[in-house]
């Protein structure tokens, strides 16, 4: 048998520079310990993959979807209405965590403020909103960093549902809270860079502000309060953990960003999960 040579240099979990696997500190970013088997989980390296990234949440709402539509069994809307055409059923977004006043003040489901995020109610709700992610994302990914965007996505859709929430707003779902909060990032980073290309930012990202509240009150059905409140802590989130040009990831967002996706595969796993047993139990 042949032995393996010891492995004497790796690429630094945050910074993703060559260095040895005996520093006690990364010389490039300053990470403790970065030889540490902790810091190089490959779960936690996978953080670092921004089309890993990205390609994951797509997923994980393409899957939630299709999951509402197979618990919803006859209840599948079909009608010719467009925008409701292939509608899971209320039932089946309640069992999976739809949030709003209904689940959380009569069934307590605090945690549906995160689930909600990764429900839709049609095939044209998840269409638009994925596409929106798909244009928004890049853009966060290089100006903030892959950890940062986990972190502004999912806090920022859970406090968007927050707002909706104390709003009053009874039965809501969608990934757009996440979303905006994903333009609110991009708005304080324009008005925070400041120069022709934080200005240029600014102007289209408030643009693009102007234009879903005129289209949140034209379309019935739209949740205007969980758009705004994404809007304000995507940008609260920006401001607290800062974009790349001023400050580099750390160990705090890699830990923060590793905590908010345990958490949301947690809350949507227990929420299948259950939903299976009372669906195997109905039949």
């Amino acid at each position: 048998m042949t032995r393996q040579p010891k492995r004497t240099s790796l690429l630094c979990p945050n910074c993703r520079r060559l260095i040895s696997t005996d520093e006690p500190l990364c010389p490039h970013c300053g990470l403790r310990k970065p030889g540490s088997g902790l810091k190089n989980n490959p779960m936690i390296r996978s953080l670092s993959d921004p089309d890993l990234i990205l390609k994951a949440i797509i997923g994980i709402n393409i899957v939630m979807y299709v999951v509402s539509l197979l618990f919803s069994g006859g209840g599948i809307g079909v009608s010719g209405n467009p925008l409701g055409f292939l509608s899971p059923s209320n039932n089946a977004m309640l069992l999976l965590g739809a949030s709003g006043t209904l689940p959380i003040d009569r069934f307590g489901r605090w945690w549906s403020l995160l689930s909600a995020n990764w429900l839709h109610g049609s095939i044209l709700h998840i269409l638009f909103n994925m596409m929106a992610l798909r244009n928004l994302a890049p853009f966060v990914l290089r100006e903030f960093g892959s950890y940062r965007l986990v972190i502004i996505y999912v806090l920022g859709g859970v406090g968007s549902y927050l707002v909706s929430y104390l709003a009053g707003v009874t039965f809501t779902i969608g990934a757009s809270g996440a979303v905006c909060a994903l333009v609110g990032a991009a708005l304080y980073f324009g008005k925070s860079r400041g120069g022709d290309y934080g200005n240029a930012v600014y102007r289209q990202v408030s643009g693009w502000v102007v234009s879903m509240a005129v289209f949140g009150f034209i379309i019935p059905g739209i949740n205007n309060w969980a758009h705004g409140g994404g809007v304000i802590a995507g940008a609260a989130l920006a401001w607290g953990f800062g974009y790349l040009e001023r400050t580099r990831e750390t160990q705090k967002d890699k830990t923060v960003a590793f905590v908010c996706s345990l958490l949301t595969l947690g809350v949507l796993l227990w929420a299948v999960g259950s939903t299976t047993v009372l669906w195997m139990n109905a039949r």
